[in-house]
């Protein structure tokens, strides 16, 4: 049997229902449900039943076709003998009476309304639905009554004479029906459900209605927060570092969403309703709030049992291995009190906290997510990142964030060390590589990957995404590293110092004079300090006698580089590089500047600026060269530096963390000062103050 075509679904005929008006549906608007199905479904029984269960107190009831005899002089009647263009205008002031209403008296709407009119023997039905209906309603629920049910009810309705109408006719015209207000619904952010005589009489109903009445997407992201709070503060010590995963294709090669509905569908089924997340996430709603809660309203709609919910995540689980690399993680973390590990999944929670029990994993790994109205939340892209944001700005913890796909992007950037796990070419996310490489340097987003299993292929290169082993001792060490002081060496209370600085501070010394000073400060904090870090190497000199003898020089100097943040960085740089001559220079204005073929080959990298404010710029530096080489230990040289910056901010806390990191200063400054034309260090140095 072909479909037959609605008239004035596709904008052929009156109007265009096809896309919504995105301004209009961000606005706030009260919440107003739609009672649909066919003539002689019932609506009209369920409102009046409604009546007894809900408070009249948070809602009103309307019953569509009276509101619009209300509204039209005649009644009914005279509402017939329209013509259509007045019959759109009369239903339009009624959804319009309503919206009022609900909205001045604060009270959520429960509406009978038609969506399609279909007479047997026409070709096609007439939608009559209007625009106005589409931007009014926030939720449809469907009377979904059997076909030949609906019949009977018809032909033994005494208050009403409706024409007789087949069976085959009923079950066509439900289908179409259902089908296309699916789809409007989807492009107007309306939510839509069916509702069974099944789901009524086991008291369902009322709860669902209470529950679409009060969830909202604030609502949602204050569940999600305290939930997360919770798993904060519950145990004897608050985590410093927190492992953040995405779930499906992340924990393991699966995803729980496409298993679900594979057991959950009939072979028979269209492929709409083999697979209707594709075709929900695909529709205008794209990964929005409304999209997921629509998810969750479709699995209510397919498996309304709790039990048999249950017993489907089971099943599921079961087909579910996590990687190995990704579940020794997890074991090393069950074993902490430091660092966490947390599960936020925009698929099925269930289906991962039996995956994870199934490992042992239950106590120590928690999972926030969805699937379905009982979970009273849904995960969406947006709220991962705003949960890792909490993670950092709220709790003070450091995040390191795995996921998959385009959905994981946000979550990533918004973590400390964002780690993009790539699977098997023939499964995994064919559009990351583009979402990736429009992110990836941007506000410092500079992600590594896991490549699971080992034989998959890795994404984009080396240089933008390098790649990091997950059994790595360096890695897990960075995992597991506690908070600590940074490593600083500095010569503040020197007499050398005191020496060295008297020239820098001296408003009569600049240009070349100032350069030369800044040259010796590199090449005395290189040899002073840096030799107690790096150690010393001998090596064979001729001597003056005649013979061979030991020279000594700082440890792998030919495989050290040298990096002048510029331009301020570049006198003192040639000094620390006459101390270490064998090393490579090389200028940087932007961390961007450092490739990964620089690194190759290094053993250690200076990173040198005449002066340290904030740190974030050293931040910045330091995160890039960890995203190209995971263990270069990297020494920062600076004249001065701004005390707070590398002791109590929140960039010395992150600093703080990353391991073969230190610091040399010529002396630290309690003075928080940002110099400006003559009092500018690089101005001074380069003779420029005139340009400030």
């Amino acid at each position: 049997m072909h479909s037959p075509t609605i008239s004035g679904l596709n904008g052929t005929d009156r109007h265009n229902l096809t896309s919504t008006d995105r301004a209009s549906a961000n606005c706030s608007k009260p919440v107003i449900i739609g009672l649909y199905g066919l003539p002689g479904s019932g609506k009209s029984f369920l409102l009046n039943v409604l009546k007894c269960g809900l408070s009249h107190a948070d809602f009103a009831f309307y019953d569509g076709s009276q509101v619009i005899a209300a509204d039209t002089p005649g009644g009914l009647e005279a509402f017939q003998n329209l013509n259509e263009d007045d019959k759109e205008r009369a239903r339009d002031r009624a959804i319009e009476r309503i919206k009022r209403e609900s909205f001045h008296s604060g009270r959520s709407a429960l509406v009978t309304g038609h969506a399609v009119f279909w007479a047997e023997g026409e070709g096609a039905g007439q939608l009559v639905c209007t625009p106005a209906d589409l931007d009014t309603y926030t939720h449809i629920l469907y009377l979904d009554v059997p076909a030949r049910d609906i019949a009977k009810y018809r032909s033994s309705d005494q208050k009403r004479s409706r024409p007789s109408v087949s069976i085959a006719h009923l079950i066509q015209w439900q289908h179409e029906e259902k089908k296309q207000l699916r789809q409007l619904c989807r492009s107007h952010d309306i939510l839509f459900t069916t509702i069974t005589q099944r789901q009524v009489s086991m008291g369902r109903l009322v709860p669902l209605i209470q529950d679409l009445r009060s969830h909202t997407d604030d609502l949602n992201t204050t569940l999600a927060q305290q939930r997360m709070d919770d798993f904060i503060t519950t145990g004897s010590e608050r985590p410093e570092t927190v492992l953040v995963f995405d779930a499906d294709k992340t924990l393991a090669p699966q995803d729980s969403g496409e298993l679900f509905w594979e057991l959950a569908s009939t072979s028979s089924a269209k492929a709409d309703e083999r697979f209707p997340l594709k075709a929900l996430f695909s529709s205008p709603l794209q990964y929005s709030y409304t999209a997921f809660r629509q998810a969750a309203l479709l699995c209510e709609e397919f498996i309304g049992d709790n039990k048999e919910y249950d017993d489907f995540c089971e099943k599921v689980a079961l087909m579910i291995n996590i990687h190995p690399e990704i579940l020794d993680l997890l074991h090393l973390v069950s074993g902490q009190t430091h660092v966490r590990a947390l599960v936020l999944t925009c698929g099925l929670r269930r289906v991962w906290e039996k995956v994870l029990k199934r490992e042992g994993l239950a106590k120590t790994v928690t999972v926030i997510g969805g699937g379905r109205l009982s979970d009273a939340l849904v995960m969406t892209p947006a709220l991962k990142a705003a949960l890792v944001t909490r993670l950092c700005e709220v709790h003070d913890t450091y995040v390191w964030a795995l996921g998959d796909s385009p959905l994981d992007v946000e979550m990533l950037q918004a973590a400390h060390q964002a780690i993009v796990v790539t699977g098997d070419k023939t499964l995994r996310s064919a559009s990351m590589d583009e979402a990736l490489t429009k992110s990836i340097g941007k506000a410092g987003f500079w992600p590594r990957q896991a490549v699971l299993p080992s034989t998959a292929t890795a994404r984009l290169d080396a240089s933008r995404l390098p790649l990091v082993q997950l059994t790595d001792q360096f890695f897990v060490e960075s995992v597991f590293v506690r908070r600590q002081s940074l490593h600083l060496l500095h010569a503040t209370d020197r007499f050398a110092a005191k020496l060295l600085m008297t020239p820098t501070r001296d408003a009569a010394v600049f240009g070349p004079a100032l350069r030369d000073v800044h040259s010796q400060i590199g090449w005395y904090l290189a040899t002073e300090f840096c030799t107690q870090i790096l150690g010393v190497e001998t090596y064979h000199v001729p001597h003056v006698q005649g013979h061979q003898t030991d020279g000594y020089r700082i440890l792998h100097e030919k495989e050290t580089l040298i990096v002048p943040l510029m331009r301020g960085g570049e006198p003192m740089a040639l000094g620390v590089n006459r101390a270490l001559p064998l090393a490579m220079f090389l200028h940087a204005k932007n961390p961007s500047d450092i490739q990964h073929e620089h690194l190759q080959g290094r053993v250690t990298i200076f990173l040198v600026d005449s002066v340290i404010n904030t740190g974030q710029s050293i931040l910045d530096f330091v995160r890039h060269i960890r995203h190209l080489h995971a263990s270069i230990r990297i020494i920062v040289v600076a004249g001065v530096i701004q005390a707070k910056s590398v002791s109590t901010s929140r960039i010395a806390q992150e600093l703080s963390r990353i391991r073969r990191l230190s610091f040399v200063a010529l002396r630290l400054s309690e003075n928080q000062f940002i110099g400006r034309g003559n009092t500018d260090t690089g101005h001074r140095l380069f003779n420029t103050v005139h340009l400030d």
